[in-house]
C-alpha cells in the first residue's frame, strides 16, 4: 500500500500539471457539470454549491432550486451585516463549512460583498453594507469561518456588481479613485486578511472591460498588490471571451463549457493566440483548489488511488436529507436576533410583557420571508414563523392576515375578468375589515409589513422604494382605530418609511433574517434578547435622496458612477441631507453614556502606524444590553475631496445595568489612506485628523483629534506639475516659497502664478528661463543633482518681470 502523504502538504501541483497532455489541462478549465470541476489523471473533481448563509446542495446537472439537499438557512447577508458582530458571523461561518463537508461540498459560493450603490438593487439581500470596510469585516469573518473548517470559498462579485438591470453587459464606468477606495476596498480587505481560496469575477464590465478579462483588475491587482494566490473563477455563464479570459487570469469557467471550449483552448495555444504558460498557470490553480479539497476530504492523493477511485463528489455525504442540527438552529435564531433593529419605541411601547392583548396583523406574520430568490435560496431544515412564537409568548392573541401575499401580476388578469375580480376585491376588503376588527380591541398591534418575494431577486432590480400598496392602507385603516402600532418589517434592502414613520411609535426592521427569524423576532419583542441591530445602509427619506439616482441602473449598456466616492452616508452626510434613519442606527431597550474619549497614534514604526481610540461605555439603563461603538474619522481640511467622515473601525461590547467598560477601536493606518490618482498609490495625509466616536454617523458622543504624519513618500515632480506643486515639495518647496513671496506679487497674480505649469515658464515672453533650467529645477526635486537655491533662481527669473507688469505674460 502507498504511503498516504501528510495531509498539510498536497503533492505538488505544478508536478501534475506537468504529466497532463494540453486538451487535459484545458479540460480542467472549465466545469465538468453545473457544479463540479473536471476530472482528469492525476485530479480529483470538487463540489461547488452556493451559499453562504446555508449550503445549497444540488445534483450535479442540476440548476434550480428544486430538489436541493435541506440545510440550515442561516441570515442572508443583509441581517448579517446589521449586527456588526464579527465574532457572530465567524461562528455562522464555522456551521456553514460542517453543513458543507456533512453534505459532500467543496467550495462554498459566496460570500457577496458588494457595495449597496442604490437600494434598489434586487440583489441587495445578498450583500452587506454601504460601506466597504464593514462589508470587508463581515465577508472576512465569513471566509475566516467556513476556511478554518476546511471548506474553501468564493469571494464575489468582483467587481463593481452593483445592479441587475443587464447585469451581463453593462459597463460600470467607475474613475480611479472611486474603483479603489469604494467598490474594491472590501475585497482587498477580506484578500489580504481571510485569503479566500478563491475569488469569482462578476458578470459586468468595468470601464468597457468585462471584468473576467481585466488582466489589471484579475491580475495586477488581486494578485501582484494584494498577493492573492488563490483560484479566480467565473460567475455562471459570465464569460464572454475565454481565450482573453485566461491571459487575464480567469482560471475557472463554470459551469460546463463542453469539448468544443477544449478545443478551442487547445486552437489558441497552437495558433500562438494564447501562451502555453497561462494555460499552465491556470490548469496549476485548479489542481491546487482539488488536491487541497481532497485532502480536506481525508481521501487518498495522487498515486494512492486511481482516478474516479472511491464516491465521486454526487454521492458524498451521508444520507444529508435526514441530517438536521439543532445547535445550528439555535445559532441562526441568535444571530437573527441581533440582527433586528429596532428604528422607533416611542413611549417604550416595546418589550411587550405575556399578559398584553395582542393582535397579530399581516400574513407575513404566518408565511414568513426568510431570504431572497435567486442562486443563494436555500432549503430550510425547518421554519419557524413569527406568529407561532409570538402565541407561545403571550396569554391573549389574536390573528387576522390583513392581505394576501404577493397579489403582483395577478391584478392586471383580475381586471380582465370582472366578476371574478369583484370577488377577489371583496374577499380582499373582508381581510381588511377582519384585521380593523381584530385591531380595535387590542392593547397593542403588531402588524407585519414587508416586500413580496417577487421585489427582491437575482436578475432584476426593484423599480422604487416602496412597501404594497395594500399593506399600506391597511396600516392607514388599523391607525385610526388603535395608536398603538408596532411595524415589523420584512425586507431585504431599505423601503420607505417616511409616509408612515412619524404616525406609529415603534419600528422594527426584521430584514430577511433565515429559517430562524420567526423565533427570534419574538425574542426581541419580548425583551427576552435586547436588541442590537444596527442599520449597514442608510434608510432615505425618499429615493430621489439616494445617491445614485439620476444614473442607475443606466442607459445604453453603460451606468455612470457620478456619485464618486460619496456614496451611502458618505452623500448623505456631504450635502447635509435629512434621511429617515442614519447608518449605524439603532435603539435599544436600555441606555448607554459616553465618556472620556482618547485617542493615541501609533509612535514606534517610521510612518506613524496607526491610531487607538478609547471611549468608556457605561450602561445607564435598567436591564442589560449591548452597544455597537462605532468610530469615524476625518481630516477637515484635506487636500482631496472627502466624505465628512468615514467609518474606521467598530465594536460590540455587553454591559450589565451601571456597568462601565473602555472599548479599544484600533484604527489601521492604511484605513487612513487614499487613492492619489497622480501617483496611483495609496497615500496617507499628515495633519490633524477629527476622531469620532459614537452610537451611529449621526449620533457622535465624543470627539478628538489627533496628529498623523504624512507618508514618507514624496510624489516625483514633472515638467507638468505646477508651481504651486513645487511650492509644497519638501526639498525645493521653501526655495521656491520664499522666493515667489518675497517678488511682491499681488494676490491675484501669485494665484495665476501657482497653477503655471513648469514647462510652461520657458514660453513665457521675456521670462528667460530655458527649459534646461526646468529639468535642473526637477533634477534638484527628485534627488538627481543640482543646488537648490541656484537652480530655483534661474527659474524664477521672470517674477521680478511679472511684479512689474501686474500680470503674467
Amino acid at each position: 500500500m502507498t504511503k498516504r502523504a501528510d495531509p498539510g502538504i498536497p503533492a505538488a501541483p505544478a508536478a501534475v500539471v506537468r504529466k497532463l497532455t494540453l486538451e487535459q489541462k484545458a479540460r480542467l478549465l472549465s466545469g465538468a457539470s453545473f457544479w463540479t470541476t473536471a476530472e482528469v489523471p492525476g485530479v480529483p473533481s470538487a463540489f461547488l454549491a452556493d451559499g453562504p448563509h446555508g449550503v445549497r446542495r444540488l445534483a450535479p446537472d442540476v440548476g434550480d432550486i428544486e430538489g436541493a439537499v435541506p440545510a440550515t438557512c442561516f441570515p442572508p447577508a443583509v441581517a448579517l451585516g446589521s449586527t456588526f458582530d464579527v465574532g457572530l458571523v465567524r461562528r455562522v461561518g464555522e456551521a456553514v463549512a460542517e453543513e458543507a463537508k456533512q453534505r459532500g461540498v467543496d467550495v462554498v459560493l459566496g460570500p457577496g460583498i458588494n457595495i449597496k450603490r442604490s437600494p434598489l438593487c434586487g440583489r441587495n439581500f445578498e450583500y452587506v453594507a454601504e460601506d466597504p470596510l464593514l462589508a470587508g469585516e463581515i465577508g472576512a469573518a465569513l471566509v475566516t469561518g467556513i476556511q478554518g473548517g476546511s471548506v474553501a470559498t468564493s469571494l464575489k462579485h468582483f467587481a463593481a456588481n452593483n445592479q441587475e438591470t443587464e447585469r451581463m453587459r453593462v459597463s460600470a464606468d467607475i474613475d480611479e479613485r472611486t474603483l479603489r477606495e469604494i467598490y474594491l476596498r472590501g475585497f482587498q480587505r477580506v484578500v489580504t486578511t481571510a485569503r479566500p481560496a478563491t475569488l469569482m469575477s462578476s458578470y459586468n464590465r468595468i470601464n468597457g472591460t468585462h471584468t473576467g478579462e481585466d488582466r489589471r483588475i484579475t491580475t495586477d491587482i488581486l494578485r501582484g498588490e494584494w498577493g492573492f494566490d488563490g483560484l479566480v473563477m467565473s460567475d455562471w455563464g459570465a464569460v464572454h471571451d475565454r481565450i482573453a479570459g485566461i491571459r487575464a487570469g480567469l482560471d475557472l469557467e463554470m459551469p460546463a463549457a463542453g469539448e468544443d471550449r477544449v478545443k478551442e483552448i487547445v486552437r489558441a495555444v497552437g495558433s500562438g493566440a494564447l501562451d502555453l504558460a497561462d494555460v499552465d498557470r491556470s490548469a496549476t490553480r485548479v489542481v491546487t483548489l482539488a488536491l487541497a479539497a481532497q485532502t480536506a476530504r481525508g481521501e487518498a492523493g495522487p498515486g494512492e488511488a486511481a482516478p474516479g477511485e472511491g464516491a465521486p463528489p454526487a454521492e458524498r455525504g451521508h444520507e444529508p436529507e435526514a441530517w438536521h442540527d439543532a445547535a445550528h438552529h439555535a445559532l441562526a435564531r441568535e444571530a437573527a436576533s441581533r440582527a433586528v433593529v429596532l428604528l422607533k419605541n416611542d413611549g417604550g411601547l416595546l418589550p411587550l410583557t405575556p399578559r398584553t392583548r395582542i393582535a397579530v396583523v399581516g400574513e407575513l406574520a404566518r408565511t414568513p420571508r426568510y431570504q431572497g430568490s435567486g442562486s443563494s435560496q436555500i432549503v430550510p431544515t425547518r421554519l419557524d414563523d413569527a406568529l407561532a412564537a409570538i402565541e407561545d409568548s403571550a396569554t391573549e392573541v389574536v390573528f387576522a392576515p390583513g392581505y394576501e401575499l404577493d397579489p403582483t401580476g395577478t391584478t392586471r388578469r383580475r381586471r380582465a375578468v370582472g366578476r371574478f375580480w369583484k370577488r377577489s376585491a371583496d374577499a380582499a376588503e373582508a381581510l381588511a375589515a377582519d384585521a380593523v376588527a381584530a385591531a380595535r380591541d387590542a392593547a397593542v398591534v403588531i402588524f407585519f409589513a414587508g416586500l413580496p418575494q417577487s421585489a427582491e431577486a437575482e436578475g432584476r432590480d426593484r423599480p422604487d422604494l416602496e412597501l404594497p400598496a395594500v399593506q399600506l392602507d391597511l396600516l392607514d385603516r388599523l391607525l385610526e382605530v388603535n395608536p398603538h402600532v408596532v411595524v415589523v418589517l420584512s425586507n431585504g434592502s431599505v423601503v420607505r418609511l417616511s409616509g408612515f414613520a412619524d404616525r406609529v411609535p415603534a419600528i422594527v426592521e426584521g430584514w430577511l433574517l433565515g429559517q430562524a427569524g420567526g423565533g427570534a423576532l419574538a425574542d426581541v419583542l419580548f425583551g427576552r434578547v435586547n436588541p442590537s441591530g444596527r442599520l449597514a445602509e442608510t434608510i432615505p427619506l425618499r429615493i430621489e435622496d439616494t445617491p445614485a439616482w439620476t444614473s442607475f441602473p443606466g442607459t445604453g449598456l453603460h451606468v455612470t458612477y457620478g456619485e464618486g466616492i460619496y456614496v451611502g452616508y458618505r452623500w448623505y452626510d456631504a450635502r447635509d441631507l435629512a434621511v429617515q434613519y442614519p447608518f449605524g442606527h439603532g435603539l435599544s431597550y436600555t441606555t448607554f453614556a459616553y465618556s472620556g474619549l482618547a485617542v493615541s497614534g501609533d509612535k514606534s514604526s517610521a510612518d506613524g502606524g496607526g491610531l487607538t481610540a478609547r471611549v468608556t461605555v457605561t450602561n445607564t439603563g435598567e436591564v442589560a444590553g449591548r452597544e455597537v461603538v462605532q468610530c469615524y474619522v476625518s481630516l477637515p481640511g484635506s487636500a482631496v475631496p472627502r466624505a465628512p467622515r468615514a467609518l474606521a473601525a467598530f465594536a460590540v461590547v455587553d454591559l450589565a445595568p451601571g456597568e462601565s467598560r473602555e472599548v479599544e477601536l484600533p484604527v489601521a493606518r492604511d484605513d487612513l489612506a487614499y487613492w492619489d490618482v497622480r501617483t496611483d498609490r495609496w497615500r496617507v495625509e499628515g495633519g490633524a485628523y477629527r476622531v469620532e466616536v459614537g452610537a451611529s454617523s449621526r449620533d457622535l458622543r465624543a470627539t478628538a483629534e489627533v496628529e498623523v504624519p504624512p507618508d514618507g513618500f514624496v510624489a516625483p515632480l514633472t515638467a507638468e506639475s505646477s508651481l504651486g506643486e513645487a511650492m509644497a515639495h519638501p526639498v525645493i518647496g521653501p526655495t521656491v516659497t520664499g522666493m515667489l513671496h518675497g517678488a511682491g506679487l499681488s494676490d491675484d497674480v501669485m494665484i495665476m502664478t501657482r497653477a503655471m505649469p513648469l514647462d510652461r515658464l520657458p514660453y513665457q515672453p521675456g521670462s528667460g528661463v530655458t527649459h534646461k533650467q526646468v529639468r535642473q529645477l526637477l533634477d534638484v526635486a527628485n534627488g538627481t543633482g543640482g543646488l537648490v537655491n541656484r537652480a530655483a533662481a534661474k527659474v524664477l527669473g521672470l517674477v521680478g518681470r511679472r511684479r512689474r507688469t501686474g500680470r503674467p505674460r
